[in-house]
C-alpha cells in the first residue's frame, strides 16, 4: 500500500509538470498536454520497462548464452520467493546494473558488459541479489515510471523550446516567447529529476539490506559497490542520462562531470559499504574484506 501511494503521488507531480508546460504555452495547449499526461501515465505503467531497456540498448540473453548469470538469478529469485526475472545485457563498458518491471511477474535484471568483466562471481552474485531485492520489495515500478516520465518531460520541453525559438513566437502572442521556451527547457527537466531524488535514496538502502540478506553475504555486495563506484568514475557510460540514473546500482553519471551529479539519486557509497559491513559483523561473517581493500 505504501508503494502504491508513493506511485500515485509521483505520477501526480510529474503529470503536473507536464501540464504546466502546456499551460505556459497558452490556454489552448492545456487540454492537449492534459491528455498527453494521461497517455504517458498509462504508457509508463505498461511499457516503462521496455522503454528503459530500449534506451540502453539492452538485449535479452538466454541460459545458453549466459549460464552462470542465469544460474545465480534463478537461485536468488527462488530465495526471494518470486518468479525468475528475465536477464538482459547492456552493451556498455561502464560496470553497472539495474532492475525493472512493474511487478515480480514482469521482473527484469539488466547488467552491463563492463560489470561482467570487472566483478568476481561472488561480487556479481551480491549485485544480482540487490537487484532482485528491488523486484521483491516492489519498489522498482516507481523508479522505472519516474525514469520514463522524466525522459518524456525532457524531450517535450526541448521540443517546445525548439519550436519557440524557430517558430516565430513573441511576447505579445498568446503562446510562449522564445526566451520562456528556453527557460522551460532548463527548468522542467530539473524539476522532474528532483522528483526522482525524493524516493531514490531510501530505496537503494532498503535494497542493499534486503539483497544482503538474500545472498547471505553482505561483504560481497560491499566489495562490489566499492569497485563499481571506482569503475563509474573511471569509465564513462555511453548511454548514461539523468532521467534513468536512479535505476542503476551506482550513479552512472559519477564521472560525467555533469552539474546534475550533485543532485545524487544514491546514498554515498561510503555509507552503503559501512552499513553492509556492520551487517556482516553483526552475523559474524567478516572474512577480512576491509583489510583486503585497505
Amino acid at each position: 500500500m505504501k508503494n502504491q501511494i508513493k506511485t500515485i503521488l509521483l505520477l501526480g507531480v510529474l503529470s503536473a509538470i507536464l501540464i504546466a508546460i502546456g499551460g505556459s504555452l497558452g490556454p489552448g495547449y492545456l487540454v492537449l498536454f492534459g491528455v498527453l499526461a494521461l497517455a504517458m501515465n498509462l504508457g509508463a505503467y505498461f511499457m516503462s520497462d521496455r522503454i528503459v531497456l530500449a534506451m540502453h540498448r539492452a538485449a535479452e540473453v538466454s541460459p545458453f548464452e549466459a549460464p552462470g548469470l542465469h544460474r545465480m538469478v534463478e537461485e536468488l529469485s527462488r530465495r526471494a520467493g518470486i518468479p525468475k526475472p528475465r536477464v538482459f545485457v547492456i552493451p556498455d563498458a561502464q560496470p553497472n546494473a539495474f532492475a525493472t518491471g512493474r511487478n515480480p511477474e514482469h521482473g527484469v535484471v539488466a547488467v552491463t558488459e563492463g560489470i561482467l568483466r570487472l566483478l568476481s562471481e561472488r561480487e556479481l552474485r551480491g549485485v544480482l541479489a540487490h537487484e532482485i531485492a528491488h523486484i521483491k520489495n516492489r519498489d522498482i515500478l516507481v523508479s522505472t515510471i519516474a525514469a520514463a516520465f522524466a525522459s518524456g518531460i525532457t524531450w517535450v520541453a526541448h521540443a517546445v523550446s525548439f519550436a519557440g525559438v524557430f517558430g516565430g513566437g513573441s511576447d505579445d502572442d498568446e503562446g510562449a516567447s522564445p526566451l520562456s521556451g528556453l527557460a522551460l527547457a532548463i527548468v522542467a527537466p530539473i524539476a522532474a529529476t528532483l522528483v526522482q531524488l525524493g524516493i531514490s535514496r531510501s530505496r537503494e538502502l532498503m535494497a542493499d539490506e534486503t539483497g544482503a540478506k538474500l545472498s547471505g553475504d553482505p561483504e560481497a555486495l560491499a566489495s562490489a559497490l566499492s569497485k563499481l563506484e571506482r569503475g563509474a568514475e573511471i569509465i564513462p557510460s555511453e548511454a548514461a542520462r539523468p532521467a534513468t540514473a536512479s535505476l542503476f546500482i551506482v550513479n552512472p553519471l559519477t564521472g560525467a562531470g555533469s552539474l546534475l551529479r550533485w543532485f545524487s539519486t544514491h546514498p554515498t557509497t561510503e555509507e552503503r559499504v559501512s552499513r553492509l559491513l556492520s551487517m556482516a559483523a553483526s552475523v559474524g561473517t567478516a572474512r577480512g574484506w576491509t583489510r583486503a581493500i585497505a
